[in-house]
């Protein structure tokens, strides 16, 4: 690295080390991002600095927000907690672990551009280290959380629903309590092609994968190939490892 180089990254680690989403640590995000390309190329600066890279105009709003080393948070990207806002029946909010109303970002995840991370009444999000969300995915959490393991790897357009509508003839839609089959778990190693939906009470096993487009509604055990609308199972990752070493 030359002389102009180091003199560049030691400008950008001073002002990343007092970046966030204050005023003022806005600006100094601002400033350790001249000359630096949107979106992916902004992918470095977040591991010049243990506090990582907050994009200016992302908007935290009103949630326990926890962050590991080396976080990217894109452009747009929105994390909010919307309490008072959500129906839902007497006692149901839960306690535990992940904490309701706190959104848990491990080492080196990266939230890009436009994604939203909601929570609701007893919502909760964590997501484990090395994971990545790409742009214009939606995790919306209410009464159970959405937990997302290590290493997963997550398309554009996903959408993850912790919770239902009551559905009940003769009241309004609107008017109904949210309810849930359960927690959204996403295991360890996990791939989901764009615009994956996945809904309440729903594990994805570690190591599976789910086709681009599909709705999952039950559970996809781990090292499974999961295809169509329906998200069938359609073969196991072992079996295409087989096929390589047979023809190998």
């Amino acid at each position: 690295m030359g002389m102009v180089e180091k003199i560049i990254t030691r400008w950008r680690r001073f002002w990343l080390n007092r970046g966030g989403w204050t005023p003022a640590g806005r600006m100094a995000t601002r400033l350790a991002a001249i000359g630096v390309r949107p979106y992916r190329g902004r992918y470095p600066l977040a591991r010049l600095s243990r506090k990582g890279y907050v994009a200016p105009s992302a908007e935290i709003v009103d949630v326990d927000l926890q962050l590991g080393a080396h976080v990217m948070i894109g452009e747009r990207v929105v994390i909010a907690s919307w309490e008072g806002m959500a129906r839902v029946p007497a006692g149901r909010v839960r306690s535990g672990d992940p904490v309701p109303g706190r959104v848990q970002l491990g080492d080196y995840v990266h939230i890009n551009r436009e994604t939203n991370l909601e929570l609701l009444e007893g919502g909760a999000i964590s997501i484990g280290e090395g994971t990545g969300i790409q742009g214009r995915c939606l995790l919306l959490s209410a009464l159970e959380p959405i937990v997302i393991g290590p290493n997963v790897q997550i398309a554009p357009g996903c959408s993850f629903f912790s919770y239902d509508h009551g559905i009940e003839a003769g009241e309004p839609i609107h008017a109904q309590d949210l309810c849930s089959k359960g927690p959204i778990i996403i295991e360890e190693g996990a791939w989901l092609g764009v615009g994956v939906t996945v809904l309440s009470g729903v594990t994805i096993g570690r190591g599976a994968v789910v086709g681009a487009g599909a709705v999952v509604t039950r559970d996809i055990p781990p090292g499974a190939v999961a295809v169509g609308p329906a998200a069938k199972v359609a073969k196991l990752r072992s079996d295409l490892e087989s096929v390589r070493t047979m023809t190998g």
